[in-house]
């Protein structure tokens, strides 16, 4: 049997990436709690009033319950009028850092729907879990179920976990 599963992953290495237009993937360890207080911290912060933005710039990070996203820019986007003020989304630009308490993800931008519950990252996504590595064009995630879909030239290696041994 070892020997199978060694040959197996021989064929899997040497045949290159797995390549899908999708992959649905598992992230964190779902049921998060949208409720939790959320602390960011920013080299700077700066409000518009007219368009009802909020910006922190330089070195953004952004930490919820288990969750933690860091940015180059995060524009803060409130809900419609009459909403007492709440978030609707959060725009992560600059290099993005999506980490769980067991996983992380990194791309070009993100978006973290608050009223959804998700958070979608975009371009060159690469996420990381222990040994494996599934990169894509895009990754969305349910935060309260933990669930994920990888879009987009999707490619990775598995690893076995006994290293083949």
């Amino acid at each position: 049997m070892r020997y199978l599963v060694a040959v197996i992953s021989t064929i899997l290495i040497l045949s290159g990436p797995i390549m899908a237009h999708t992959a649905n993937i598992a992230l964190g360890s779902g049921g998060f709690d949208p409720s939790l207080p959320v602390e960011v911290t920013a080299d700077q912060f700066s409000v518009d009033q007219s368009s009802g933005k909020a910006v922190f710039d330089g070195n953004v990070l952004i930490a919820q319950g288990e969750l933690r996203l860091s940015a180059g820019t995060v524009t803060i986007e409130y809900a419609e009028e009459g909403s007492d003020n709440a978030i609707s989304r959060l725009l992560a630009s600059g290099g993005v850092t999506f980490v769980t308490s067991n996983d992380a993800a990194e791309a070009a931008n993100a978006v973290y729907s608050v009223t959804q519950g998700t958070v979608t990252l975009s371009g060159d996504v690469l996420l990381t879990q222990g040994r494996n590595a599934i990169a894509g064009d895009r990754l969305v995630v349910n935060l309260a179920s933990g669930n994920g879909q990888m879009e987009g030239r999707v490619r990775t290696v598995f690893t076995p976990a006994d290293g083949g041994n």
